[in-house]
């Protein structure tokens, strides 16, 4: 497996991962709207255009078979990135691909010494890959994302040695 940097012509790959793994997987988790709501919020070409351009950094995981999900990171201080996005094809969870991810993004980022993210509260199977990966549980938040939607969140935090 490789971890290659996207670029903007990325960005439709990127649109097309987003909206299979979600309408797939969240609906057990928060309503069909909310994710329609989201992923135009989130994953339209101008919304990960302006990501890019703000800093985000995204890279595809590829395996022989092909893209297998995409991830977004940023430095917020030195040594302590934010992690936006991570997903992987649903088909594949449960396969290790996840931690291999985990594992090149800390080789790629060698000076990277914390790493936060959110997730869903009601997200268990997500919850529980975090904790084996050495996350703890750092808040929990509600946050209001417009519309009447809120994203009911835990904060997570690996501290790397």
């Amino acid at each position: 497996m490789t971890l290659r940097l996207a670029t903007e012509s990325d960005i439709p790959l990127v649109s097309e991962l987003a909206r299979r793994i979600w309408l797939d997987y969240y609906p057990a988790i928060v309503s069909v709207e909310q994710i329609e709501f989201m992923l135009e919020r989130m994953y339209s070409t101008d919304a990960l255009s302006e990501q890019m351009r703000n800093g985000q950094i995204f890279y595809l995981p590829e395996t022989a078979q092909g893209t297998v999900g995409y991830l977004s990171v940023s430095e917020t201080d030195p040594g302590s990135y934010f992690m936006h996005k991570f997903y992987i094809d649903n088909g594949l969870r449960g396969k290790g691909i996840g931690q291999e991810v985990l594992q090149l993004l800390k080789n790629i980022l060698p000076a990277m010494q914390v790493l936060r993210l959110n997730v869903n509260r009601r997200n268990y199977q997500s919850i529980n890959f975090y904790f084996k990966a050495g996350f703890i549980i750092e808040s929990c938040m509600d946050i209001p994302i417009g519309n009447g939607y809120e994203m009911n969140d835990f904060r997570m935090v690996l501290h790397i040695q």
